[in-house]
């Protein structure tokens, strides 16, 4: 029984490792869409 929790924390660990690898090296595209957006002057001090 101790064989298994030890095999289930293992594989826990290394899918956790893998998982941050994963996204430590995934190029994520930046976004490509134009975003234009009124403020109003009221929103800002004078």
């Amino acid at each position: 029984m101790r064989y298994a929790a030890y095999t289930i924390y293992g594989l826990l660990i290394l899918l956790v490792i893998g998982g941050a690898v994963f996204l430590a090296t995934w190029n994520i595209p930046a976004p490509t869409a134009t975003v234009q957006k009124v403020l109003p002057d009221d929103r800002f001090p004078r």
